[in-house]
């Protein structure tokens, strides 16, 4: 089933399927809530799973951004929390007291931040090659070049330069036609969508307390071929949390659940069964 409604003047979209104890899978930089399509049809045989189109992504309209009025400088950018609002709000529409969580990069930022605002909201949280750490000024200046190429040349061409690396290279190799098609769904974002979360990103904070302060189940999954989140900077973050469940998959970039759809199930199964049972 298809939903959409309205979140601050704006339209948010969002796919529920299956039954019993909610969970939701949020979706990264660069794509939208069909990346999860493998794990909605596998999961939603065990629960009910909702995938939001995020603010800005597939579906869902961009967060407005206010100006001031003399000058036309933007004196409003919308935050990761902000985006774990919209998140709230689809749970407060359906209902929905208590879920799992589970995000993939830019979705993990947004799933730290619902669990820092609503701590009372979770069952369970997944950070999917993801991190709790803030952009170091490192990573700053490579999203500030990455938002000069997006003005200069647009969206799509950025997208499609980028994409094709967070795959590993065996899988770029042999899954071409795998690759071609998310690049396709990338193509339709727009370049406000794309600054506005690079912004959101740069400017988040540090959620390594979050995890620490975590008394439900948390699972980590780390590429070990990921080049945007690396492994030697998760790893530490695995002794934070109460109880983690810590994956690292070998021969895996940044897309492990296109690279390795069968086993993502399975871990993300595993979990949810632990994380509902406590």
């Amino acid at each position: 089933m298809e939903k959409t409604i309205e979140f601050r003047g704006g339209k948010l979209h969002y796919r529920l399927s299956g039954k019993g104890s909610p969970i939701m899978l949020l979706h990264g930089f660069g794509e939208d809530s069909r990346i999860w399509d493998f794990q909605l049809s596998y999961l939603s045989s065990h629960y009910l799973v909702l995938v939001p189109d995020i603010p800005g992504s597939g579906k869902s309209d961009c967060l407005e951004e206010r100006s001031e009025k003399i000058n036309g400088i933007i004196s409003y950018q919308p935050s990761i929390e902000d985006l774990a609002q919209s998140i709230k709000y689809i749970l407060d529409e359906e209902k929905i007291s208590t879920c799992s969580l589970i995000g993939h990069s830019m979705g993990g930022y947004i799933a730290l931040s619902f669990a820092r605002q609503y701590p009372g909201s979770l069952n369970g949280l997944g950070l999917f090659h993801s991190t709790a750490a803030a952009d170091s000024e490192e990573k700053k200046w490579i999203r500030e070049k990455g938002i000069a190429f997006i003005k200069q040349y647009g969206a799509a061409v950025f997208l499609r330069q980028t994409i094709p690396n967070l795959f590993s290279l065996k899988f770029q190799e042999n899954h071409v036609n795998e690759v071609e098609a998310f690049l396709h769904q990338s193509e339709f974002f727009s370049i406000k969508a794309l600054i506005q979360y690079y912004r959101a990103m740069m400017q988040r904070i540090d959620h390594k307390q979050v995890l620490s302060e975590f008394k439900s189940p948390v699972l980590i999954i780390i590429g070990e071929e990921d080049k945007t989140v690396l492994l030697q900077d998760v790893i530490s973050q695995c002794y934070l949390p109460d109880i983690c469940y810590v994956h690292i998959w070998k021969g895996v970039g940044h897309m492990g659940m296109l690279e390795n759809p069968g086993r993502s199930n399975e871990v993300l199964l595993k979990f949810l069964r632990h994380a509902h049972e406590n």
